[in-house]
């Protein structure tokens, strides 16, 4: 049973707010549903807009810190949990990161992803407990995501994370929330009210997954996982990414087939350094020493290759 404070204070928030104008929605023909629904998404990218010189400065402290080799970890229940563990698992096929460097926690542990595991979101303590197993640094950053901005455990993962020295992200979908305030850096996305009634696997679903998607990509773009719009650290673990990857080498180097095919055989099949190779015109094992002395940043391995 929730206490009367707990459901006056969900009903004060924007993301559990009642519209009353969409009361008779179910009586509607389908395609008017999708009508309203499609233009009510539409207006979550300007929503985002709002808050991009908060996400700006956020993801450049976690470049940093992950520059240092520091982890970029999520943590949050439900949906938003769901999100952050998405976004981590796409991390590794598509910048050849180490599955330990980003990571997504979600209440009540991998179950959680298929099912609900009652009371998990509620525990401030399970956050720390499912922090502690990762042994948190100073330079590691802890994201806690909740629509509501009030969910326990991703508060108790910030506030725990602040406490160990690791940098904090607090991302809401409601104004003055909890979890910004417990952060270093707070962004609220406010998307209104949901096309029905409190699921936030909706509008604020998809405002966090397009702040999770800047916030994982542009710290990769910062930490030289790209060359200009190309994924050159993609790993080719199927026959997709391998003819990606060819692909990609030829877009950064214009090669032909049989140069691509040498210099990715002679590179151990790593992209980044088979355009390193062709553009710079070295052998592997010097690309892949460039590569390593220029923090892997492909264009300045390139400024300093020998000409």
């Amino acid at each position: 049973m929730t206490s009367p404070d707990l459901r006056q204070q969900l009903a004060s928030l924007t993301t559990e707010a009642f519209r009353p104008d969409l009361a008779d929605i179910d009586r509607l023909p389908t395609l008017d549903i999708a009508r309203l629904m499609n233009g009510e998404d539409a207006g979550v990218p300007a929503a985002v807009a709002t808050q991009l010189p908060r996400i700006a400065a956020a993801i450049d402290a976690v470049a940093e810190r992950m520059a240092r080799g520091g982890r970029l970890i999520y943590a949050g229940a439900g949906t938003a949990g769901r999100l952050g563990v998405l976004d981590a698992s796409e991390c590794p096929p598509t910048f050849n990161t180490d599955p330990a460097q980003v990571v997504g926690l979600i209440a009540g542990g991998p179950t959680a992803m298929v099912t609900s595991v009652e009371g998990a979101e509620d525990s401030r303590e399970l956050a720390r407990q499912d922090l502690d197993a990762l042994k948190p640094t100073p330079d590691d950053t802890v994201v806690g995501i909740s629509a509501s901005g009030r969910t326990p455990y991703a508060i108790g993962a910030v506030e725990h994370a602040r406490a160990v020295g690791a940098l904090t992200i607090g991302l809401a979908c409601n104004e003055h929330s909890a979890l910004a305030a417990a952060a270093e850096h707070g962004i609220e996305v406010v998307v209104g009210p949901e096309l029905i009634t409190g699921s936030t696997r909706l509008k604020a679903g998809t405002a966090q997954k397009l702040v999770l998607n800047m916030l994982s990509t542009i710290t990769m773009i910062r930490l030289g996982k790209t060359y200009g719009n190309l994924m050159v650290d993609v790993r080719a673990s199927n026959d997709k990414l391998r003819a990606r990857s060819r692909r990609i080498v030829a877009l950064a180097t214009g090669a032909g087939d049989e140069e691509i095919e040498r210099a990715l055989a002679q590179s151990g099949g790593e992209v980044k350094n088979a355009i390193l190779a062709l553009l710079a015109d070295v052998d592997g094992p010097t690309a892949a020493r460039l590569l390593e002395e220029s923090g892997g940043h492909l264009r300045a391995a390139l400024a300093h290759a020998p000409r």
